[in-house]
């Protein structure tokens, strides 16, 4: 096990809870970075809490209700989740991503980590410009130097799909936790969620698929 410590931007989701369980096999010392930006569905931060409360990882939730205001979304309104106009899912929040790992950073370097662990992919990432792998390789640069100090953005899933995520969960011994105790759905229901919003759909492909193939199934 590396001895550095590790803050892990976690919200309580599929991505964020396998990577919490990736980091804590990785690090001597691991705390989560959950921010409350106004979603439409507080049970997100309660799982988020519940989750880490359970892996006995020190906790911390920041208030980023500023975000909601300048960057409406359908993750924080009433509003339908589709295609908007260039091309993005409504349910994308402008700056979320750098801002949310700007304000890890500022509290990696207060406890003396290097390491910043987030969920972030290009595999499965509707076209989210702040998943880009070389968004994360930028913003690496900016933050070493805006706060002279050497971080490393860890990415464990930028290249994997969701069913290639089942398989790392069930390799860190976390399938069973990750698929009955995380919370992806934009409805707010934990575990399979409600089946029918964009993210229960992706997340219920990919475990079908990685289930045919742990069982020995081919893959549809």
């Amino acid at each position: 096990m590396n001895k550095d410590k590790a803050v892990v931007v976690f919200s309580g989701g599929q991505d964020s809870t396998t990577c919490l369980f990736w980091a804590k096999q990785r690090y001597a010392h691991v705390e989560a970075i959950t921010f409350q930006y106004g979603q439409r569905h507080a049970a997100e931060l309660d799982c988020a809490a519940s989750i880490a409360e359970e892996l006995d990882v020190p906790h911390h939730v920041l208030d980023m209700s500023l975000l909601n205001q300048l960057a409406p979304s359908a993750l924080t309104r009433d509003i339908p989740i589709e295609t908007m106009d260039n091309g993005l899912p409504s349910t994308f929040v402008e700056g979320r991503n750098l801002l949310f790992l700007s304000f890890a950073a500022v509290l990696a370097k207060q406890i003396g980590a290097r390491h910043i662990v987030t969920g972030v992919c290009e595999t499965d990432f509707s076209g989210y410009p702040d998943c880009r792998d070389n968004f994360i390789k930028s913003l690496s640069v900016t933050l070493n130097l805006a706060m002279d100090y050497p971080f490393v953005i860890e990415t464990p899933l930028m290249w994997l799909d969701k069913k290639e995520t089942w398989a790392l969960a069930d390799r860190l011994g976390a399938f069973d936790f990750v698929r009955t105790r995380t919370l992806t759905c934009y409805n707010g229901i934990v575990a399979d969620g409600c089946g029918e919003c964009p993210a229960c759909r992706l997340r219920a492909a990919g475990l079908k698929d990685y289930l045919l193939e742990r069982e020995g199934g081919v893959r549809s």
